[in-house]
C-alpha cells in the first residue's frame, strides 16, 4: 500500500494552489481576454501586443532565473525570496485595477502584467527547488503531481468566485460600474487578496538552513556555481538535451494556455461568461489529469509521462485548429486539459531526479530558463504569424509546432 503525503509534503504542494490563480485569472481567461477584447483596439491587435509583452517578460525571466537559482543555493534563502517575489507578483497584479477599458490604458496594463508574470515566474524557481528537499525520491510524482492538482484547484476556485462574485452579478453587489469594466478590473485585486492569503503554508514548513552567508558573499558563489555548470553542461548530455526538448516544448505549452481563451473569443466569438466556463472546464480535466498522472508517472516513469502527453497534445491541438463547431472545440479542450497537467507535472518530477541535490536551485534555474529564455519566441512567433496573415489560427498553429520539435528533441533523452 502506498503511503500517505507527509505533511510537509502537503504544505509544499498547497503553494500552488496559492499562487495558480494567476495563470489561470491573469494570463489566461479573464484579463487576458479583456485586454484584447476592452483594452486594446482590436482582437488581433491586442493579441499581437500581449504576445510582444509575453516575450519581453520571459526573456528578463531566462536571464534572472539561473543567477537567482544559484544565489539561493549559495545563501539558502529560498524562502526568503519565494516571499519577495510573491508579494511583488500579487501587488502587480491588484494594480491591474487602475487599467480601464480604452486603448490608452494599454501600455498600462501591458507593464504591470509583464511586472507580475516575472515576479511569478522567478518564486516558481525556488518553490521548485525546495521539492527534491521535501519529497520522499519514491513519492516525487506523487508530489509534483499533487502540487498541480492544487495548483488547478485552486486557479478554479478562483476563477469561479470571480465570476460568482464579480463577473456575473448585474447589478454588482458591490456597486462596481460595468461600463467602465470594474467588474472584470475587480477581478485583479481578488487575485492579489488570494495569494497572499493562501502561500503561507510553505513558507512556514519548509524553512531555510540557519546559517546563511552574507549576500555579496552568496553573489558571488551563486555566478561561481552557474559558471561552473554552464561548463559542465556538455558534459550532462541527458541533462542538456532534457532542458534542450523542455525549451521548446514548455515555450508550446505556455503559449497554448496564454492564447487559449484569447483564441477562443476571437474565433468563436465567446463572451466573458462563456469563457470562464471553458476556464473551469479545463482546470477541472487538468488538475485530474495532474492527480492520476502523478500516480501513473511513480510507476511508467517520468520520461514517457511527458512523452505521452506531449504527443496527445499535440494531435488534439490540431483538431482544434481545424474544428469550426463550437462544441468540438469544447470537447477538445477539455481533453487538452487531461494531457496539459502530466506535462508540467512529470517534467518538473524529472528534473528533480536528475539534478544533483547541491546544486539543485542552480538547476532549476536553468530549468526555468530552458521554459523562459526562448520564452519570447513563442509569444513573437506566434503574434508575427498572427499579424503577417490576419489570423488567430495561423498564430496558434506556431504553437504546435514547437511542441512537436520539443517531442522530438525528448525522444533521443535517456533517463537515468
Amino acid at each position: 500500500m502506498t503511503p500517505p503525503l507527509t505533511r510537509r509534503e502537503l504544505a509544499w504542494a498547497s503553494y500552488d494552489f496559492a499562487n495558480s490563480a494567476f495563470p489561470t485569472v491573469v494570463s489566461t481567461f479573464v484579463i487576458a481576454t479583456y485586454f484584447t477584447s476592452g483594452v486594446a483596439a482590436n482582437p488581433v491587435e491586442g493579441q499581437a501586443m500581449w504576445g510582444w509583452m509575453q516575450a519581453a517578460a520571459g526573456l528578463c525571466i531566462g536571464l534572472l532565473s539561473p543567477l537567482l537559482g544559484a544565489v539561493a543555493d549559495a545563501g539558502g534563502r529560498r524562502r526568503a525570496l519565494l516571499a519577495i517575489f510573491t508579494l511583488s507578483a500579487a501587488l502587480c497584479t491588484a494594480a491591474v485595477w487602475f487599467v480601464k477599458p480604452d486603448p490608452a490604458y494599454a501600455l498600462t496594463a501591458l507593464v504591470f502584467v509583464a511586472m507580475a508574470t516575472i515576479s511569478f515566474e522567478l518564486g516558481q524557481v525556488f518553490y521548485n527547488a525546495m521539492l527534491p528537499g521535501v519529497a520522499r525520491p519514491e513519492a516525487l510524482g506523487r508530489v509534483s503531481g499533487t502540487g498541480f492538482a492544487l495548483g488547478y484547484a485552486g486557479g478554479l476556485l478562483c476563477l469561479v468566485l470571480c465570476l460568482v462574485l464579480l463577473i456575473q452579478p448585474n447589478p454588482s453587489w458591490l456597486g462596481l460600474d460595468r461600463g467602465a469594466a470594474e467588474h472584470v478590473r475587480a477581478a485583479a485585486i481578488f487575485v492579489g487578496v488570494w495569494m497572499l492569503v493562501f502561500c503561507w503554508p510553505v513558507l512556514l514548513a519548509v524553512p531555510d538552513p540557519r546559517e546563511k552567508p552574507r549576500l555579496g558573499e552568496a553573489l558571488r558563489q551563486g555566478v561561481e556555481e552557474i559558471i561552473g555548470l554552464l561548463k559542465r553542461l556538455p558534459r550532462e548530455p541527458v541533462l542538456g538535451r532534457f532542458l534542450l526538448a523542455r525549451l521548446f516544448y514548455t515555450d508550446g505549452l505556455n503559449s497554448l494556455f496564454a492564447f487559449g481563451a484569447i483564441y477562443a473569443a476571437g474565433v468563436f466569438r465567446m463572451p466573458f461568461e462563456e469563457i470562464l466556463l471553458f476556464g473551469i472546464l479545463l482546470n477541472v480535466t487538468a488538475g485530474i489529469g495532474a492527480l492520476v498522472g502523478g500516480w501513473i508517472e511513480d510507476r511508467l516513469g517520468s520520461r514517457r509521462t511527458v512523452i505521452i502527453s506531449l504527443a496527445c497534445v499535440i494531435a488534439v491541438g490540431c483538431g482544434i485548429l481545424l474544428t469550426e463547431s463550437k462544441t468540438v472545440f469544447w470537447v477538445l479542450g477539455a481533453l487538452i486539459g487531461v494531457f496539459f497537467g502530466p506535462a508540467q507535472s512529470a517534467s518538473r518530477a524529472l528534473m528533480a531526479r536528475l539534478a544533483p541535490p547541491a546544486e539543485i536551485g542552480a538547476w532549476f534555474g536553468l530549468f526555468a530558463l530552458s521554459g523562459r529564455i526562448t520564452g519570447f519566441l513563442g509569444p513573437a512567433l506566434l503574434a508575427t504569424a498572427t499579424t503577417v496573415f490576419a489570423s488567430q489560427a495561423a498564430g496558434m498553429a506556431v504553437v504546435v509546432g514547437l511542441l512537436g520539435l520539443g517531442l522530438c528533441v525528448l525522444l533521443t533523452v535517456r533517463a537515468r
